[in-house]
């Protein structure tokens, strides 16, 4: 099986946990995933009117960052001109997606953070990229609310690319987007930040996506998410000393 399959776990949205999954059925969600990754991304690049060789450059960088390879790296390139083409229906491949890993929320989030981070790649978010992304998310069941925070969210995580721990006095927008890279805001409480810190960090901890299944040449992109996100709540606690 191909892809990244985020293990079960707690779903608010079933009222409870989920039962344990049969390994032809981790197979599905994986193959799923990947499918839809990769031909979304195509998709993306596409929703201009053409595919330019810079584009065709950044998912190849996109998939050496992922660290996607050998086979894998085939099946992907060939799922992203499939997405590329101009027959290639969004809502069917929505509906194949959501037949398979529809009741899995943090498999959903993965997804559409996915493709945001692509989509960002270049620094910026074209309309006809933040049309598909917003039909994306639309099938997925998040509102346009979450979908802007989601956006929000990924943008301010990436001004912390590299960074682990700040030195110096700390800017206001510095301390603006440390918030917004955990969803959070300035008026909440200590715990309320640490809550919502946790919570990114075990979506996107890297050790618990192996743990879960998630094959080892696709957790590149959880990983940075991870330390950013890291690096953005380092920066809040300076200015909470009383966050443990």
């Amino acid at each position: 099986g191909l892809g990244v399959y985020i293990g079960h776990q707690f779903d608010k949205g079933l009222g409870g946990f989920l039962n344990p999954i049969s390994v032809a059925e981790q197979e599905r969600i994986q193959g799923a995933f990947f499918n839809a990754v990769f031909s979304l991304l195509g998709h993306l690049a596409k929703s201009d009117g053409r595919i330019s060789k810079s584009e065709i450059a950044q998912a190849e960088a996109l998939m050496d960052k992922m660290g996607v390879s050998g086979d894998h790296r085939r099946e992907a390139i060939e799922l992203f001109q499939v997405g590329a083409k101009a027959q290639y229906s969004l809502d069917k491949a929505m509906e194949r997606f959501m037949a398979v890993c529809g009741r899995h929320n943090n498999l959903k989030r993965q997804l559409l953070n996915y493709l945001i981070s692509l989509a960002l790649a270049d620094g910026e978010l074209h309309d006809r990229e933040h049309a598909v992304l917003r039909k994306v998310a639309m099938h997925l069941g998040f509102s346009i609310n979450m979908f802007d925070q989601f956006i929000e969210m990924v943008k301010a995580q990436s001004q912390f690319r590299g960074l682990h721990a700040c030195s110096g006095r700390l800017s206001k927008d510095q301390l603006a987007d440390a918030y917004r890279a955990l969803g959070v805001s300035s008026e909440d409480s200590d715990s309320q930040i640490k809550r919502a810190y946790r919570k990114l960090v075990s979506q996107n901890h890297p050790d618990k996506l192996i743990a879960k299944g998630v094959p080892e040449d696709m957790i590149k992109l959880a990983t940075a998410r991870a330390q950013e996100i890291q690096a953005a709540y380092e920066m809040i606690k300076k200015t909470r000393p009383d966050i443990r």
